[in-house]
């Protein structure tokens, strides 16, 4: 963009138009907030739920695992529903089928019903009702002049959620138990399928100046894209981004636990991660709208090794814990605007949720692996050090990816080309 997103809409656009898309944004913005929020604080409730039922913190790894996953495996077939119908049935269902799965987790008395509640159900509910399909969304209703700003306000207001969500969450959780949090937060839940009606508009159905061109199936165009260097390039380096972030969040209060850091300062800190990812999401938003989103993404995975490394290599105090959440959420979704930009700079915003819903599908299957070894590798070695460094290794890798990345239309995808559903 050449202006602000703001003084765009003012100055290009009827007031009703702007009114539509402020509103649009708004509601997205909300679904974002809660269903991030709410997701992200699922270590929290690692250790309360392993000692009220007896049952070994891998038992709760592997239900986030299978969440994880499933969310990842659901996403891309969310995408081209939303591709298809539009995002409010989508987000509606998913919304509700997540809400059931944290009220049940409450109930859930064996680990096959915490695996089916907060795995299957919940996992499921994310793929139709998460800041990925609602960036899908965004991706085809807004205007491409103020695009990139509203994919960084949505991937911001999910940070904000985390800040919100996450010292309540704690705090709920000491005052009155983790099932009566849980049901809480099913209610929050609930609330989202109000908001998914205020996601509407007029689905850009173009990619370019014409429309004459023969059409290509969905089938065809993921061909295409799996073909794409660049586009197996982002696939990669958003596995190692869930890697990462999945492990932070789920393992991070129980390491501080074991080093006999306060509960308080756990909370806290995945709270802090997610203010200061309101920064940098943004913050990525506007940038990647002048500057080099591959550079900007390389940079980004680099920093998160070094942010890491530091972590491990220095005293723990309550002090250098909360700096490395200030770090890190200045990292932590800054990747997703400039991703999902890149998507759409390849392909064209035609089937943008089928195929950004794969990046993040690449992105969950690395969250699965995050979550799971950090559980198994605990119970085998009674440390998390191996998988804090796998993060670090994992870190330079996906950076080293991101350099080949070309920033251009896919050469088999014309502009003009519309995609047939």
């Amino acid at each position: 963009m050449n202006a602000t997103a703001g003084e765009t809409l003012r100055d290009q656009r009827p007031p009703t138009v702007r009114t539509s898309i402020v509103v649009l944004v708004a509601c997205a913005c909300g679904i974002s907030l809660i269903t991030f929020g709410v997701r992200s604080i699922f270590g929290l409730f690692t250790d309360p739920v392993a000692e009220t039922h007896g049952w070994s913190r891998e038992t709760f790894a592997v239900a986030l695992a299978i969440q994880n996953l499933l969310w990842g495996l659901s996403q891309p077939f969310a995408g081209a529903l939303v591709d298809r119908f539009g995002p409010i049935r989508v987000l509606a269902t998913g919304a509700a089928v997540y809400a059931l799965g944290v009220g049940l987790m409450a109930v859930s008395a064996s680990p096959m019903g915490l695996h089916l509640t907060a795995g299957v159900l919940v996992g499921l509910g994310m793929g139709g009702a998460s800041f990925v399909t609602v960036i899908g969304a965004l991706g085809q209703l807004v205007p491409e002049s103020a695009r990139t700003w509203a994919l960084g306000m949505a991937t911001a207001a999910g940070s904000l959620g985390q800040f919100l969500f996450a010292p309540l969450g704690q705090a709920f959780i000491l005052g009155y138990g983790w099932q009566h949090t849980a049901l809480l937060l099913a209610g929050c839940v609930g609330l989202t399928v109000l908001l998914a009606l205020g996601i509407r508009g007029n689905l850009q159905r173009t990619d370019g100046p014409g429309d004459n061109s023969p059409a290509l199936s969905l089938g065809q165009v993921l061909t295409i894209a799996l073909r794409h260097r660049s586009y197996v390039f982002l696939l990669l380096g958003f596995s190692v981004c869930g890697f990462q972030l999945a492990f932070i969040t789920i393992h991070l209060p129980p390491y501080l636990n074991d080093l006999a850091v306060s509960p308080s300062v756990a909370g806290w800190a995945i709270g802090l991660i997610g203010l200061a990812n309101v920064v940098g999401a943004y913050a990525a938003g506007g940038l990647g709208a002048t500057l080099s989103n591959r550079g900007l993404l390389a940079g980004i995975y680099f920093a998160r090794a070094a942010a890491i490394a530091l972590f491990l290599v220095v005293p723990i105090s309550a002090v250098t814990v909360l700096l490395f959440s200030v770090v890190m959420g200045l990292l932590w979704l800054s990747t997703v605007p400039l991703t999902s930009a890149l998507v759409a700079l390849m392909f064209g915003t035609r089937s943008m949720g089928m195929l950004f819903g794969l990046v993040f599908f690449s992105h969950q299957v690395g969250s699965f692996f995050g979550v799971w070894l950090g559980g198994a590798l605990f119970e085998i070695t009674a440390s998390y050090d191996i998988v804090w460094w796998l993060t670090v290794a994992l870190g330079v890798a996906a950076g080293i990816a991101h350099l080949p990345i070309r920033e251009e239309r896919a050469t088999e995808m014309p502009d003009n080309q519309l995609v047939r559903s």
